[in-house]
């Protein structure tokens, strides 16, 4: 009797959106509960403890809420600006950069602009101008080599990013305030001039308000309007698309350059309207956080909001448990990657199935 295979691995059509989440949700109880099981057996701690002290890290003050979503606002900005792209199949990995360039073209125009313009709603606009310049055109070179030359985009993207860091690093030398202190300080801390001003008292409901328009308008515009269209088709096959007569290299520039402009604005939001302040690690990684949640909501700008919402409550909870029960950081670290590790592995059952063959009696 020959050998053979008691299964195979098919590809599912595409699941209600209903059981997909419920499979994603299966996925995250039983990451929690082999998260419990680790607490019980490597620190002997009550998991439902644990899990308590997540949430209040999360939620247990009005100020740790409005500080969980401002970090959910800026997560989910980068992560809609990365989504055209990623449609596209055009990878874009310099989302980094790109906010870095924006918060720099911002802090430029708080700073070099103080003592000559004196109106705030002035300042502002060209804050806002001048990020979104500096954005785009940091989205602008990758798409304009790939579609002239066809380079590589993932290492184009990526280079920039260092540029834009490096570049943030001399002129924050530039504008050290005071000099050798390596930093600039809060800008115009005494006039507070292009600081995005404060609704209802906080500070971050406008950066909150404008990413959950932006996150509406994307949806918008990727699912009914036909630069949407487009994108779509692009990523599907450029073949096609060419077919179609669809412009593709104009597809990946336009695309590219609103998807840098985004990440400016973000930058932006990050200085004037947070921070005050321009550091190299402003951006704090999540330019490349971002990918994971476009990724997992798959590409869609409403899924967004909650696998955002996901990873800055994973970040925020592993702090608070870090620093409430003297846990070294690590084993944090441990319990953020154990879930992520199930809710990424679920997208596999997401996408395909398992079939099992029957074996006939003779076999």
């Amino acid at each position: 009797m020959k050998n053979k295979a008691l299964f195979h691995i098919a590809r599912r059509g595409e699941l209600p959106w209903l059981k997909a989440w419920l499979i994603r949700g299966a996925a995250i109880l039983l990451a929690l509960l082999v998260c419990s099981l680790l607490m019980v057996l490597v620190t002997g701690l009550n998991p439902f403890d644990v899990y308590a002290t997540m949430a209040y890290g999360v939620f247990g003050t009005a100020r740790k809420t409005w500080v969980t979503f401002q970090k959910l606002a800026v997560l989910l900005g980068i992560s809609l600006a990365v989504t055209p792209a990623f449609k596209m199949r055009f990878w874009n990995i310099g989302a980094e950069g790109q906010v870095m360039i924006g918060a720099l073209a911002c802090a430029a125009v708080m700073i070099t602009l103080s003592g000559v313009i004196t109106s705030n709603v002035v300042m502002i606009l060209l804050m806002f101008i001048a990020s979104l310049a500096a954005g785009a055109l940091w989205g602008f070179l990758p798409a304009f080599f790939k579609s002239r030359w066809n380079t590589n985009e993932t290492l184009f993207t990526l280079m920039m990013n260092y540029i834009a860091i490096q570049l943030c690093a001399f002129f924050i030398i530039l504008w050290e305030n005071p000099k050798g202190a390596g930093q600039i300080g809060i800008i115009n801390a005494k006039t507070e001039l292009g600081w995005l001003p404060s609704l209802a008292g906080q500070q971050y409901l406008i950066p909150i308000l404008v990413v959950a328009i932006l996150t509406v308008l994307l949806y918008v515009y990727l699912k009914y309007s036909k630069h949407g269209y487009e994108i779509s088709v692009v990523g599907e096959s450029e073949r096609t698309a060419r077919y179609a007569g669809i412009k593709v290299e104009r597809v990946i520039v336009r695309t590219m350059v609103l998807s840098g402009a985004i990440c400016g604005l973000v930058g932006m939001l990050l200085v004037g309207g947070t921070d005050h302040t321009l550091t190299t690690t402003l951006a704090g990684g999540r330019g490349f956080t971002a990918v994971m949640v476009s990724w997992l909501a798959k590409f869609n700008p409403i899924g967004m909001i909650f696998t955002s919402f996901l990873l800055v409550f994973l970040q925020l909870g592993a702090k608070e448990i870090a620093s409430v029960f003297f846990l070294n950081e690590s084993f944090a670290d441990i319990l953020t990657g154990v879930i992520l590790f199930f809710i990424i592995g679920c997208e596999f059952f997401i996408n395909y199935k398992i079939e099992f063959l029957k074996i006939s009696k003779e076999a």
